[in-house]
């Protein structure tokens, strides 16, 4: 079997979503009636932290271990990857030791560079550009809450409505990537100055999105509504000017209204009520953020065993 990374939503097709879905269901289902699931005894995960991070750690450390691994886990404080050896040497001599790497960090050049030069699949934890493991997450706690009639995961995200309300960020644009690879549409609505670039996401196809200026009619006829903080990790020195910039762009009980009844809210965590969502979205009925959470556990679970053994019967 070839290397396969996953640094980007469309690193992967309509299909192996398909499978990773239905396996991410089999493998939490297994976690959740506490049976065994170990296909990867014996093999180790380097996890290597340019940023820090609470769920991408937990997540990523809790579900090797479920799996019968082990993980290695590596900042760039306490590696060469902080001083003077060149990503290419760290790539080369790290994927020596070890047989899968999970790496969240700034530039997405930093990602696709390690990766050119690894012996083994490299997975994006984060970057500035994208985050594919949290859409990853999103979408399958989309199929749990609201699942096809057919029990296909991919129908019951082919035609939905997603809100994307506030900054035009990594998640914003990993949601265009996955919103034209899965035939859904993403309603973007962003501060000026803040918009999604869909050249740097990669967006063929424009008619996968729209946008809009005001964030409540985004949010119209949604089946589900989403945002992130309004600073992201590396972004503090703005955090003032973007209060200022994004205090419309607060998802609350009035935007929620006037999506689908039935919609659900999500977040990919931490949030800061009051900011970018209302305590009483966050913590109401239609909040989903808890599981979306718990997701990342179970999906990265499944993209890890896919990476290194293909498609299992």
């Amino acid at each position: 079997m070839s290397i396969r990374h996953y640094l980007k939503f469309n690193d992967l097709s309509v299909r192996e979503y398909g499978y990773l879905l239905e396996r991410s269901a089999l493998i939490k289902r297994k976690f959740k009636q506490y049976e065994k699931h170990h296909p990867l005894v014996d093999r180790t995960l380097a996890m290597i932290f340019e940023k820090a991070s609470t769920r991408t750690r937990v997540s990523f450390e809790a579900g090797m271990y479920q799996m019968g691994g082990s993980v290695v886990h590596l900042t760039t404080g306490d590696s060469q990857l902080g001083r003077a050896e060149p990503i290419e040497d760290s790539a080369r001599v790290i994927s020596r030791m070890v047989d899968i790497v999970m790496i969240r960090t700034f530039g997405q050049d930093k990602i696709e560079k390690f990766a050119q030069f690894s012996r083994v699949p490299v997975i994006n934890g984060l970057t500035n550009e994208f985050h594919p493991c949290q859409i990853l997450a999103d979408l399958f706690t989309l199929t749990e809450y609201r699942p096809a009639p057919g029990g296909n995961p991919l129908d019951a995200i082919k035609g939905k409505v997603v809100a994307w309300v506030g900054d035009g960020n990594n998640m914003a644009n990993t949601w265009l990537q996955a919103a034209e690879l899965l035939d859904f549409t993403v309603h973007v609505s962003t501060p000026s100055g803040y918009e999604v670039d869909a050249q740097l996401a990669g967006i063929s196809n424009p008619g996968c999105y729209r946008v809009f200026s005001d964030p409540k009619a985004a949010c119209q006829g949604a089946d589900l509504v989403t945002t992130d903080v309004w600073t992201s990790m590396g972004y503090e020195a703005e955090n003032e000017v973007r209060r200022a910039a994004f205090r419309q762009w607060c998802v609350d009980t009035d935007m929620m209204a006037v999506a689908k009844p039935d919609a659900l809210f999500m977040h990919c965590l931490p949030a800061h009520r009051g900011e970018e969502v209302t305590a009483e979205v966050i913590d109401g009925p239609q909040s989903v953020v808890w599981d979306e959470a718990e997701n990342r556990m179970h999906v990265q679970k499944a993209l890890m065993e896919y990476l290194l053994l293909g498609q299992v019967a």
